[in-house]
Parts: C-alpha cells; structure tokens; sequence
C-alpha cells in the first residue's frame, strides 16, 4: 500500500497555457488524485520556445516542459506557489504506421520533474502535409471540417474519432498517468 504525503486543504495548480481546455483537463487529472481537497487551477501565458506547430516528439517534449519550467520561474518571481505546476504540448511526427499527433505533459512538483504522453492519433496524410508546408493543426482541422477554434474545444481528436475521445479527455488521461511519480513517491524515489 502506498503511502502518500500529507494532503492540505487546497492545492494550487498554475497551467502554462490560457486555453481553457488545458485549464480543465489539468483540474480534473488533479482532482481524481483529491477527491476531497479543493483544487485552485488557474492558466498563464508560457512560452513553448519551440514551433508554433511541433513537428517532432522530441520538440513536443521540450515544449511541455519549458512551458512548465516558465511557468515554475515566473511564478517564483512574483512571489506565488503552486503546488503543481503543469503544461502541455501537443506535437505531430512521422510515426511508423505513418503520421500522427499526440501530446507531451510536464509536471513539476517541488523541483521534481514528471513527463509523460498521450497516445498516437492518426492523421490524414493531407493533413500532414499542410502542417509540414507550415500551417497549425487546429486551423488545418477548422478547415477541413468547417469549424472555428476547434483547437480551444474538442481538438482534431474530438473531430477525427467523432466525439469519442476529445482533446480534454486525452490530455487528461496522459497528466493522469504523468501524476504517479507524485502519488507513489517511496517507489519513485529510490
């Protein structure tokens, strides 16, 4: 059986992003571990210092977490706390089976560092090709589907799976699994 540290009352979460799907994904990967403490999330604008449009795992990855680490720095410099500090980043690549999206998250919690990663989507290869003549996937999806910020609700996910799985949900699945360094610190710690 696990021992977990010590739960306060509240815990603060500082998002590195203002989309609100990111925001609410956060709060409720966060929550499932808390059932019973209240959850203070809130978002902020943090830069990814990678591609508007990552086109590798390796840059989703570093996006994740220098948006988390930024989001770790500037909130230090203004003299607040977060107990978490999460970000996400959702990136493409050529995978073997051909292309795909996903996403990377980063979690930082008292200076430890956890990362993890959403599960592969299929892409259309139209798809793919537009992102690599320099387009953003949501607005290649707003396009291809006739819909507007798509990106800011159910994502290309929410599209490609008809609602099945949306951008929400997998990025709350992937920050749900990227927690258990922090759930299970004794096993982690070693």
């Amino acid at each position: 059986m696990s021992t977990s540290p010590a739960i306060p009352n509240t815990l603060v979460i500082i998002v590195g992003s203002t989309n609100p799907v990111k925001i609410s994904a956060a709060q409720h990967a966060i929550e499932q571990y808390f059932p019973d403490v209240q959850i203070r999330c809130s978002g902020m604008h943090a830069p990814s210092l990678v591609a508007d449009q990552p086109m590798t795992e390796a840059e989703t990855k570093l996006g994740a977490i220098n948006r988390a680490q930024f989001c770790q720095a500037n909130a230090t410099s203004l003299n607040q706390h977060a107990d978490f500090y999460v970000a996400m980043e959702g990136g493409v690549d050529q995978c073997d089976n051909g292309p795909a999206t996903f996403a990377y998250m980063a979690i930082i919690h008292n200076d430890t560092l956890s990362v993890g990663r959403s599960a592969n989507l299929p892409l259309p290869q139209k798809v793919f090709n537009a992102l690599q003549a320099g387009e953003e996937l949501g607005h290649v999806m707003d396009r291809l589907f006739n819909t507007h910020n798509i990106k800011q609700k159910g994502g290309a996910i929410g599209l490609l799976t008809r609602g099945l799985a949306t951008r929400e949900s997998i990025y709350t699945q992937a920050l749900v699994l990227a927690m258990a360094p922090f759930i299970n610190m004794e096993f982690f710690n070693d």
